[in-house]
């Protein structure tokens, strides 16, 4: 990425909670002048994602190690997750070396960059040539990369024009994490599961606690189908709303 980046430009660790900006680049080194952290200080860990989110980043396609990675995957999985797809022709790299091993197993394409959301139209196009093929909405990335205010708009477009592409969308991202982790949800997180019932699959994180989120998202979307059906409203007779009675007193 030394080639690609340059001063000035934006650079985030750790799902966003650092915020950094280039002030020089070399050969195998960056420098970088954090302007937000925590007050008291933040960590960084090893292992943390970083996120660059308006470079023109060259760097694209399999890795060697995918390449080996698929040998395996395509004799035993079912299914194989693809991250940071960014064009059509990261698809089609796929799929001519699935075709090469012979396999016709399922894809799913993560869209968690400005870049793979700008191109989702002729990336999808290119993935209907196999099937089944389904879209994850992973909303971490894509927050960090396109910015906080617009993921709301930014994942209603993806469900949208999946919708119309008869391709199934997967809700990623945090969704229960509270839940799952601690035992309790947050108001917030029930209304996000609400919302996860416009897409075909929501996506949980690992955690102690994990038997009772899957229980409740389970509960959560049964409720929800008789409400809404992917983006369209269903009128149905209010459940709540139906026992309640309002009196009205005249003078």
């Amino acid at each position: 990425i030394f080639a690609d980046v340059k001063d000035g430009e934006p650079i985030l660790f750790d799902d966003g909670k650092i915020e950094g900006i280039i002030t020089s680049v070399s050969e195998d080194e960056l420098r970088v002048k954090i302007v937000n952290a925590k007050e008291t200080g933040s960590k960084l860990r090893a292992d943390k994602g970083i996120n660059l989110p308006v470079s023109d980043l060259s760097v694209t396609g399999l890795t060697q190690k995918d390449m080996q990675d698929l040998d395996f995957v395509a004799r035993y999985a079912d299914a194989v997750n693809v991250s940071f797809v960014n064009n059509k022709e990261d698809v089609q790299q796929l799929l001519d070396k699935l075709k090469e091993l012979e396999s016709e197993i399922g894809i799913v394409l993560k869209i968690e960059t400005r870049k793979g959301f700008d191109n989702l139209p002729q990336i999808l196009l290119t993935a209907m040539q196999t099937y089944p093929v389904g879209v994850m909405i992973a909303r971490g990335d894509l927050a960090i990369e396109t910015g906080w205010k617009n993921i709301a708009t930014i994942q209603e477009e993806i469900l949208r024009i999946c919708e119309a592409a008869h391709v199934p969308d997967i809700w990623a991202t945090q969704v229960l994490e509270n839940m799952a982790k601690k035992g309790l949800p947050s108001r917030a997180e029930i209304t996000d599961a609400a919302a996860a019932q416009r897409a075909e699959c929501v996506m949980l994180n690992k955690g102690p606690h994990i038997e009772k989120a899957i229980k409740l998202l389970d509960r959560i979307l049964r409720r929800m189908q008789n409400y809404q059906r992917k983006k369209e409203v269903i009128l149905e007779r209010l459940e709540y709303a139906g026992d309640m009675s309002m009196k009205q007193e005249y003078a």
